[in-house]
Order: structure tokens, then sequence, then C-alpha cells
């Protein structure tokens, strides 16, 4: 720590200083770290225009019957299927369209493990962001859905018993497919905005000084 500190505090020291890791743990509290540094909650609000997205696909798709027909007839598991593929849809359109996966400087070992970590960290906030962005899609849904429909006029409709209960799998159906829509609607992002959302700041300072270095 003392030998980390004084390089620091020496403006021109060029020397790189490393600490080696915890076999146990270690690299697994690194990780954590990285993700809390990243605050994956800043996505939230970072990706306004996914989030409209979203919040309208969620809107037209709780008033469609083709919907609730879908919804009554999907299974648990093929609901809990759509909300692990939409989910990991957005996450792997976030990291291609933002550009915001790690390469090695060069082939040597502890920069093959540098690019793993960055890489895992970035999936990591970026599930979490993206989670938490389906659990509001959810909430918001449900409270749609319950204002919006009545369920025994959706029985009517669709000529078989309609609960409040069958509401909640409607909002888990709806909010998959508007998680997929909020994907298209990053797309409508900057790479900047996305960036900003995703890393911390001096990560999003090296970033661009190594952007720059290559240029």
């Amino acid at each position: 720590m003392r030998e980390l500190i004084s390089g620091m505090f020496d403006p021109t020291s060029e020397r790189g200083h490393r600490v080696p890791l915890p076999r146990r743990g270690g690299r697994w509290r690194l990780l954590l770290g990285m993700v809390l540094a990243n605050r994956p909650w800043r996505l939230v609000p970072g990706l306004k225009t996914a989030l409209v997205a979203a919040l309208t696909t969620g809107v037209i798709a709780t008033i469609s019957s083709t919907v609730w027909v879908l919804a009554g007839s999907l299974s648990p598991w093929r609901l809990v299927v759509a909300t692990i593929a939409s989910i990991a849809l957005v996450v792997g359109w976030l990291v291609v369209d933002g550009g915001l996966w790690d390469r090695p400087d060069d082939d040597s070992s502890p920069a093959r493990e540098r690019s793993r970590l960055y890489n895992t960290s970035t999936l990591v906030t970026l599930t979490v962001a993206v989670l938490i962005c389906y659990i509001a899609l959810y909430v918001l849904n449900m409270l749609w859905a319950l204002f919006i429909l009545d369920p025994s006029l959706m029985g009517g409709y669709l000529k078989q018993p309609f609960r409040y209960a069958d509401l909640f799998v409607l909002a888990w159906f709806v909010a998959s497919a508007a998680t997929v829509g909020g994907a298209l609607g990053s797309g409508l992002e900057s790479d900047e905005a996305i960036r900003a959302a995703t890393y911390s700041k001096r990560e999003e300072d090296r970033r661009n000084r190594l952007a720059r270095d290559q240029t």
C-alpha cells in the first residue's frame, strides 16, 4: 500500500504498480468492486430513449387481445426463458452497439486477464441495470393492467375464464416484450451516452485515453 500511494503522489513516476490478488476470493472481490464502481443503477436514467420505447411497447401490448392469448398459453418455464432471453438480448445489443467489449492491448497473459475482468464487469453491470429496468417495467405494466383491464370482460372476449391473478402473468409477458422494445430504443442513444451510463468516470477516462492513443 505504501508503494502504491507513493507512486500516486509522484507525478513523474512512469513505473507501473501492481498488487497480487489473494487466490481465494480475491478476484471475486475485485470484480464486485469494479461493478460497484460502475454503479449499474446509473444506466436506468442514462438510457431515456430506451425506457420510453420499452414503456410504449408495454402500454400497447397490454391492451392487445393477441398478447392476452399468448400470455395465457405460456407455461411458467417459457415465461422464465422469455425473461432470460429478453435480458440477454438487451445486454448483448448494448455491448455491440456501444462498443463496450474490451480487447487486450497485447498477447500477454496479464493483458488477457485484464480484458476478461473488464468484460466480465461490463456484462455484470449491464445485467444488473437491465434487471432493474425489467422489474420497473413489470411493476408499471402491472399497475397499468389493473387500471385499464377488466378480467371478466377479457374472459368473455377470449371465451375462457380470466382472473386478476392472470393479470400478473400478462404483465410478466409484456415486461419481456417491452424489454426487447427497449433494446431497439437503445440504438437511438449515442455511444457516449451508453458508455457514460455504464462506466464509472475513471474507467470512462481510461477508455477515452486508450481510444486517443490508438488514433
